[in-house]
């Protein structure tokens, strides 16, 4: 009996020992299982098309493969994992929709990243759309894969049609009024120049021209078509173009001359993004060019990524010479985007949906098959915002928004940014002002330039070529007034030795303004002799009718002239005023001290006198001993009181404060009064007081007097319509004959007045009457 308990004791032990033991074997079961389940990862399949020879498709691969190895290190318990089923697309259209069909329907790719090309873009789009695959695109940048709106295409880059505005700032900037696209004819080429010309049409800058080059044109053609370029005025060019082919016009330009001094070459971002991968032999073409890119902010793990890039890159392709451009961060930044894509979608359903098609007429396009998970992916990747290599990442209705261009200038082999373009404020010379209103500021937008042939020198944009004649300028033939135009015959030739004058002056002031050179040349209008070749109507008539391409002369507006000729705005005052002589009115005698006053001011003025001494008799005389005494003695003093304020104080004294105040009334009138008096006699004896002779022109024809006016001129018709006589015109052609004609006067065969232009009438009494 007392061995029983023990035993019970110890049996219940055994039996809390084995469940314990239970417990932790089925706790290690199901850890072991859980551990066992999240180290399973899921492999999903993403096709790449590619041209796996060029610069950028490698560029591509490479970065992509570093991002998938980045990504899963950064995100280690993700289930999915992308495994990419790459395809080269050999720089073909066709070759690169084969390669979307085979990675659909045989591969069943959940995405596709690629291809290169806009053109080959634009058919696996397609394919993309019907299988519900999703095509992301780092570098296929043309504005018409915009207008398909396709809700499974997705651009990681920038549209190129963002980058038209910063082209459009830099001509308004420099003050260009024409440019000359050239680009190349292909889809990708073709789709931009719309975008373009309407920027520029907004500040009114023309494209007089079109260059189209073929991607497969020879270097005879692009000469061909260069040489077009160089007979034309304009000396600003964009160009748009593959960087094979750009490399190639940019070489050929430079050998015929069209990189010298006044050129400018402006490269879109296809071409300034990849340019320094070119031959070494063809950047010396590249010189001075201008050139438009996306900005990459600066930061840590931009730095270490391509330290580590080039290294890897280096070991892959010893032979290749590449540098790290935005195309590679879009890839990477693309690959991220997918990874973590497909990671929200889930696995759930990876399958594809088939048609049943029978019989062998079935096509590959209709066996494609539907994605089933193509809806939720597209979903997700519409979702994705992050900050990348590239910059800020995330899809605005398929594609990035438009961000920060910077502005470059080719110098040796290397490129020197010299501002930047963003959408809030123009072009801006720093980052760091870019917050603030740049566009309205009057400093320089851009930093310093070494434009083509290393010159400092802003170019003007515009150059007459070297067959283009010269204008022909027509200027008038006189032997007066020559301070307007004068021209200097040589004696020997009979030719112009020079032309002169203030209207000449002008006329080339205003052409050394112009934003390009015009030359020209000045043709007199006159007889082999050397004489005026007919009246200034004729001189203009010689426009009208193709003579002369202008006319440059001391020529009024007339209405009836300007029926066939337009005119500048006038740079001297127009108009025709009568010249008159004057007489001096001004008949000094002894009687000139009246003058100043008139005669009711000289009564009002002794009325006042009298009427001050009355006043201030009645207020003084019951309390003023001075006012006092005999009739006659109060009347003297009263007067004499008022009469002597003007000249002495008083010996009287007056008592009354109303006395007081009506004398300081009458010593403030008399002051006035004695000043005016005073300056209008100063003013009569020794200011002529000149009158004309003449103040209408109508008097001159009631007295039938002569009127002059300038030889060659439309006054003489103006007089004859007034009905003034004919013998009673005369007329001169220089400053000497019409002051002669009015110092003999109407009666002795001179004039009484003259009718003619301001600029002529200010001329001469500049130098007679002056």
């Amino acid at each position: 009996m007392k061995g029983s308990p023990t035993l019970r004791i110890n049996f219940n032990s055994f039996i809390t020992i084995c469940l314990f033991l239970n417990v932790c074997l089925s706790e290690g079961v199901v850890a072991q299982s859980q551990n066992t389940t999240g180290d399973a990862t899921i492999p999903v399949k993403v096709g790449v098309v590619l041209d796996m020879d060029s610069l950028v498709g490698k560029i591509g691969m490479s970065c992509m493969n570093m991002a998938l190895s980045d990504f899963y290190a950064i995100h280690p318990h993700y289930k999915t994992r992308l495994v990419f089923s790459t395809k080269d697309s050999m720089g073909d259209v066709v070759a690169a929709a084969s390669a979307a069909v085979d990675l659909i329907r045989n591969v069943e790719v959940q995405a596709i990243i690629g291809p290169r090309s806009s053109m080959q873009a634009n058919f696996v789009i397609s394919l993309g759309n019907k299988s519900q695959v999703p095509i992301i695109s780092f570098s296929a940048t043309s504005p018409s894969l915009t207008s398909l709106k396709s809700p499974y295409f997705f651009r990681a880059a920038q549209s190129g049609s963002f980058q038209v505005n910063a082209i459009r700032d830099i001509v308004e900037e420099f003050g260009w009024r024409e440019v000359v696209p050239i680009y190349i004819d292909n889809l990708f080429g073709e789709t931009l120049i719309p975008y373009l010309a309407a920027a520029l049409q907004e500040i009114n800058i023309r494209v007089p021209y079109l260059s189209v080059i073929p991607e497969s044109a020879d270097d005879d053609l692009i000469a061909k078509e260069l040489y077009k370029l160089m007979n034309n005025q304009t000396r600003v060019f964009i160009v748009h173009a593959t960087m094979s082919l750009g490399s190639r016009i940019l070489v050929k330009a430079e050998e015929i001359g069209l990189m010298s001094e006044g050129y400018v070459w402006i490269m879109t971002d296809s071409m300034t993004t990849l340019w320094r991968s070119i031959d070494s032999s063809a950047i010396n073409a590249l010189q001075g060019i201008l050139g438009v890119k996306s900005y990459v902010p600066k930061s840590k793990e931009l730095e270490n990524f391509t330290v580590r890039w080039k290294r890897k890159f280096q070991s892959d392709n010893p032979n290749v010479n590449a540098e790290m451009n935005i195309i590679g961060l879009w890839a990477y930044d693309a690959t991220f985007a997918v990874a973590r894509a497909v990671e929200n979608a889930g696995t759930a359903n990876l399958r594809f949906n088939r048609t049943n098609i029978s019989g062998s007429g079935a096509t590959d396009l209709e066996t494609l098959g539907v994605s089933q998970n193509g809806p939720r992916l597209i979903k997700e990747l519409s979702k994705i915002n992050f900050t990348g290599l590239s910059g800020d990442f995330h899809f605005v209705k398929g594609q990035l928004e438009s961000s920060v261009f910077q502005i470059v200038n080719v110098n040796g082999n290397g490129e020197r940014r010299v501002g930047f373009w963003t959408p809030q404020s123009g072009l801006v010379k720093d980052w760091k002002s870019t917050n603030t209103s740049a566009k309205s500021s009057s400093k320089p937008k851009l930093g310093p330039i070494i434009w083509p042939g290393d010159t400092n020198s802003v170019p003007k944009g515009w150059k007459i070529p070297v067959e283009g004649k010269k204008l022909k300028i027509g200027v008038p033939v006189k032997d007066g007034f020559t301070e307007f135009v004068k021209v200097t015959w040589d004696s020997n030739s009979k030719k112009a030795k020079s032309i002169g004058g203030y209207c000449i002056d002008v006329f080339d002031a205003v052409m050394r303004k112009m934003p390009y050179p015009v030359p020209y040349e000045y043709v007199p209008f006159a007889t082999p002799e050397g004489n005026a070749a007919g009246s200034y109507n004729d001189l203009v008539d010689q426009v009208f009718y193709g003579i002369y391409d202008g006319v440059v002369g001391d020529i009024t507006i007339v209405a009836n002239r300007s029926l066939y000729v337009d005119y500048t705005l006038p740079y001297t005052e127009s108009g025709v005023s009568l010249l008159v002589p004057v007489r001096d009115n001004n008949k000094k005698n002894a009687w000139v001290f009246l003058q100043p006053l008139t005669s009711d001011l000289w009564v009002t003025s002794g009325c006042f006198f009298v009427f001050i001494g009355f006043v201030v008799w009645v207020l003084e005389h019951r309390i003023n001993e001075d006012f006092r005494g005999p009739p006659a003695h109060q009347v003297g003093t009263s007067f004499w009181f008022s009469f002597s304020t003007m000249v002495f104080a008083h010996r009287e004294k007056v008592v009354s404060n109303l006395s007081r105040f009506v004398v300081i009334i009458w010593c403030f009138v008399v002051l006035v009064l004695t000043q005016s008096y005073t300056a209008s006699l100063t003013s009569l004896l020794t200011v002529e007081q000149l009158q004309p002779t003449v103040t209408d022109i109508n008097q001159l024809l009631k007295r039938r007097e002569s009127v002059g006016f300038l030889s060659a001129s439309f006054v003489k018709d103006m007089l004859l319509g007034m009905k003034f006589d004919e013998s009673h015109i005369k007329k001169y052609g220089t400053l000497e004959e019409l002051h002669d004609l009015f110092a003999e006067g109407s009666a002795n065969g001179g004039i009484s007045a003259a009718l003619d232009e301001i600029p002529y009438i200010r001329l001469f009494l500049s130098k007679y009457c002056g």
